[in-house]
């Protein structure tokens, strides 16, 4: 008995895109200057007044010895649901713009930072340090327990390490990680992979004085960016699986047709 190898060649794809997908969703973001990436998860901790300064021992971020014109106070950077294996990817470029100086008002960073490098902060409680860009738009991923203990590695995102041009990245819980405009060089929008025991992603800005030592120094940005983030998307563009299976049926049958009329 003979098969027809246009038919044979069908049924894997046809398996692929007819399989069970993951949940899909679509989340704008606003992450404001305040929106410390090392707090994200910290429900166990109080953010002082803007007027008086943290106090320890134990985890805190460091702020200006007076008053600034902004006298803003740090808060919990957003945070939304995933599950593990869930492929998270900007669907827009972010935009937007943070200051980070005392006064307000310009210079503004982008989303991407300043620079392709320039910051080095250390990790604080259960959350990583962050090298790379100044100021850019961060992400982590949490479980569901507060991460006030054991900090991942660090991961690089200057031109000696990781860069921030890769396609793909697989953060561990805990490991902040670079997301910029959430696009390539050559416009390519990038992905991100949540790890086993992911419950959350946190958006949030790496922040300290200088951009180097312990995260701080929050209390004088202002601005915010703003993100539009997709979780498991299917490009609008591929076709809907059982359209997809008729039309691949279709050209088989075409062929099985072809080969009986010779």
């Amino acid at each position: 008995m003979k098969f027809n190898k246009t038919l044979l060649a069908c049924v894997p794809l046809v398996a692929a895109l007819t399989s069970p997908m993951l949940q899909a969703a679509v989340i704008d973001v606003t992450i404001d200057g305040s929106d410390a990436i090392f707090l994200a998860g910290r429900t166990d901790l109080t953010i002082p007044a803007a007027n008086l300064p943290w106090t320890g021992p134990g985890d805190y971020l460091i702020r200006h010895g007076g008053p600034t014109p902004e006298e803003i106070k740090e808060t919990l950077p957003p945070i939304f649901a995933i599950n593990a294996g869930d492929i998270i990817r900007a669907l827009d470029p972010a935009v937007g713009g943070v200051s980070f100086f005392n006064g307000v008002g310009d210079p503004f960073y982008g989303p991407s930072g300043n620079g392709l490098s320039g910051s080095s902060l250390t990790s604080l409680g259960g959350i990583s340090g962050y090298i790379g860009p100044q100021g850019a738009l961060t992400g982590v991923f949490l479980s569901d327990a507060i991460p006030s203990a054991g900090a991942p590695s660090t991961l690089d995102f200057s031109p000696l390490g990781l860069g921030i041009d890769f396609l793909s990245l697989a953060p561990e819980i805990g490991q902040i990680f670079y997301i910029g405009d959430g696009k390539t060089s050559l416009d390519v929008f990038q992905t991100f992979l949540a790890p086993t025991g992911a419950t959350r992603l946190a958006l949030g800005i790496p922040d300290g004085f200088g951009f180097n030592g312990p995260a701080g120094a929050y209390d004088d940005n202002d601005g915010s960016y703003r993100i539009r983030i997709g979780i498991n998307e299917v490009p609008t563009e591929v076709p809907e699986p059982a359209n997809l299976v008729l039309l691949l049926l279709g050209l088989a049958g075409i062929g099985i047709g072809r080969k009986l009329r010779r």
